[in-house]
């Protein structure tokens, strides 16, 4: 397990669900993928989260995703499940899983659609925290939830024994600053492409997309600021920005990610489940033409 002041990890991809060309989950892709992103750099992996087109995949399919993988990998990576939802005792219930699972962790997005008042996001993740003895990883991401925690919530859920780190997308370093310092959470960069910002005001690590791809080049980037090599790390940065712009600049990264790794062989279809839809043509010459300039496929 990684140290206290990284309680989840330094490098965390928020992976993608492969699924068959018949629309069910492809358990072993999950593993097999699994696999492959700790052997190429991550100490932690998100399940069923945003990305893993959590919102129309069922809770048995998730249990079963998150049981095989930490069965697989979950003695060298920290496996932290999403318990996101709009519905308080739906999000307790995905929790109650993931740690029936195995999972190391969880991932509490703000409730979403229903844009709660700050009271109403203080009791629904103080319900989700208490409903296990699973670390809690708070998900503030305003661009897909409208809501963000505001200083004063943070340091009440901050005051909770279970509540230990923030994936931050509101792409606010500023406040990041302010809230790392006067929290003491691990904070985490919810966005590849504001990595060395985030860093630079103390973000631990990093929870991402384009690790499908370069979890090796952002897993030196991360170590290389950390060890004050920030020529190094901004050099090394920069030479990932072009699969940075492949995955996050579409503003659909699960489409992005699956298409990619299914042209890299790395999981069998970029299957999605509506109301998500795959790539189409253009896209995939798009993608593919992305992947050959970046160096990944011939």
């Amino acid at each position: 397990m990684a140290p206290a002041s990284r309680p989840f990890g330094y490098l965390l991809t928020a992976m993608v669900t492969p699924m068959a060309a018949d629309g069910s989950v492809d358990i072993d892709a999950g593993v097999a993928l699994a696999r492959h992103l700790v052997d190429h750099g991550h100490d932690g992996l998100v399940l069923n989260g945003t990305t893993g087109e959590a919102p129309t995949t069922h809770a048995p399919e998730k249990a079963e995703l998150v049981r095989a993988v930490v069965e697989a990998v979950g003695d060298r990576a920290v496996i932290v499940a999403g318990a996101g939802s709009n519905d308080t005792a739906h999000a307790v219930r995905m929790a109650e899983q993931a740690a029936e699972a195995g999972a190391h962790g969880v991932l509490v997005v703000t409730p979403y659609y229903s844009r709660p008042s700050q009271e109403g996001i203080y009791q629904h993740t103080v319900a989700v925290a208490d409903a296990t003895e699973l670390p809690v990883m708070l998900y503030d991401v305003p661009g897909r939830t409208v809501v963000r925690y505001s200083a004063r919530t943070l340091d009440r859920l901050a005051a909770h024994d279970r509540i230990v780190a923030v994936k931050d997308a509101t792409a606010d370093p500023q406040s990041a600053l302010r809230n790392i310092a006067r929290t003491g959470l691990a904070w985490y960069s919810g966005d590849d492409g504001m990595l060395l910002p985030y860093l630079s005001v103390g973000a631990v690590g990093l929870v991402s997309m384009t690790g499908h791809l370069a979890g090796d080049g952002l897993a030196e980037v991360i170590r290389a600021f950390h060890a004050g090599d920030l020529v190094g790390a901004r050099a090394r940065f920069i030479a990932l920005l072009p699969v940075i712009d492949l995955i996050c600049g579409s503003g659909n990264g699960a489409l992005r990610a699956k298409t990619a790794l299914a042209l890299l062989g790395l999981i069998p279809t970029a299957t999605m489940r509506l109301p998500q839809v795959g790539a189409d043509e253009a896209e995939t010459a798009e993608v593919r033409a992305a992947l050959v300039a970046a160096g990944l496929l011939d």
